[in-house]
């Protein structure tokens, strides 16, 4: 029987976006998404924690080695999106609304195409303290 484990990176970014759906009339948004479609922008402390869940390697004792998915975090994420204003200095929201749960799709989209398949991965991205979203559920 494999003996399957879960292991979690936290860490976090600040990141300003504005919510915004050019099909809609500026009414329209105001009333969808309330101060969030302020034109000027808003900002967010991030908290994202990545969950690693595979089997623990018989020669090292990791899952992953959590320096290793550090870095990748870093590489992948943090430098693409902390002091970023998401929808003007990202590709990822050039196109699609920086709403909680697009970040945290793009972030496992990210990060699974640079992980082993033997891994499952999950993300939990804390937009406040009592907000969060988590991809996949």
């Amino acid at each position: 029987m494999s003996k399957r484990i879960a292991v979690y990176r936290k860490e976090h970014f600040n990141a300003a976006h504005r919510l915004h759906n050019p099909d809609l009339s500026d009414a329209e948004n105001a009333a969808l998404f309330g101060k969030c479609n302020y034109v000027n922008y808003h900002g967010h402390n991030y908290e994202l924690i990545v969950k690693v869940i595979g089997e623990i390697d018989p020669v090292s004792g990791y899952v992953i080695d959590l320096k290793v998915l550090s870095d990748l975090i870093k590489n992948k994420v943090l430098e693409r999106f902390d002091h970023k204003n998401l929808n003007l200095d990202t590709q990822e929201f050039k196109n699609l609304n920086p709403t909680a749960e697009n970040i945290a799709v793009v972030i496992y989209d990210l990060l699974r195409s640079e992980l082993d398949v033997r891994y499952d991965l999950q993300i939990r991205l804390y937009e406040t303290e009592r907000n969060f979203v988590e991809y996949p559920c």
